[in-house]
């Protein structure tokens, strides 16, 4: 049986938590997932209610098969703001040490080529936000079974640095936009970055949007709407999950790759 690590920096947290397990026990239903936090964020703030998630501790970590970091909504902080930074380099580091194969999602793949690699990041002009045909830039194990122009979710506000990615003689761009947004990179010992939010369920982008539009007091100016992802564009409605084959493949062929 596998066992896979999660820390969760998710800002909706159980919803996160049931999408990776649906995604993962779908793909491997014999995993065993737990799930963890990180300590130091939550030094001067109480725990969320009911999050059934544990305090991140390496010594647990070292017996996992696999481990993922997920996104985050705070793109646009440098990343020695974030409060959690320190605890979060010490187990990139861990994770080096032990093997153990990693995947990155999203401001997960950020902060980890950024350590590993020393990869910038910047701000982009407007929040790139929906469901977007891939370019397969090269093949990977990782895209076993997807095509050309297969289908993947993207929700956020930064990019890393395409140049100096493609000068890291360690690291391959996989797939990306057509615009040429990144959408997977693949490095050495099983280390995976994936820009595309792949775990989202056919109803998160909708979700997303409404709680960005709430912490506006409604104001929808200048509020990115999802793009490619309702049927009915014009009125936001009827959300498609096409990009429901991709997620299949890459989870089922991420899970693969572990030993």
């Amino acid at each position: 049986m596998k066992k896979i690590g999660i820390l969760n920096l998710m800002h909706d947290k159980i919803d996160t938590q049931k999408r990776f397990s649906h995604v993962i026990k779908a793909a491997s239903p014999e995993t065993d997932i737990t799930y963890f936090y990180p300590k130091s964020h939550y030094l001067s703030r109480p725990l969320p209610q009911n999050w059934p998630a544990e305090p991140l501790d390496l010594a647990k970590i070292e017996k996992m098969d696999g481990f993922i970091i997920t996104g985050a909504p705070i793109e646009l902080l440098d990343f020695t703001e974030v409060d959690y930074w320190e605890e979060l380099t010490r187990l990139f580091a861990f994770l080096k040490a032990q093997n153990i194969p990693q995947l990155y999602v999203c401001w997960g793949a950020m902060a980890a080529l950024h350590y590993f690699y020393g990869i910038g990041k910047h701000p982009l002009p407007e929040k790139i936000f929906g469901i977007y045909p891939q370019e397969i830039l090269a093949p990977a194990p990782l895209l076993s079974g997807l095509v050309e122009g297969f289908r993947a979710p993207h929700a956020r506000y930064a990019e890393m640095n395409r140049e100096e990615i493609e000068a890291e003689k360690a690291l391959t761009i996989n797939a990306a936009t057509p615009d040429g947004q990144l959408t997977l990179v693949t490095g050495p010992n099983k280390r995976t970055f994936l820009f595309s939010h792949l775990e989202y369920g056919p109803q998160a982008f909708e979700k997303e949007y409404q709680r960005e539009l709430s912490a506006r007091g409604g104001d929808d100016r200048n509020l990115a709407k999802p793009q490619q992802y309702f049927a009915d564009e014009a009125a936001m409605s009827l959300p498609q999950f096409t990009w429901e084959s991709t997620q299949q493949h890459f989870f089922k062929n991420w899970l693969r790759t572990i030993r």
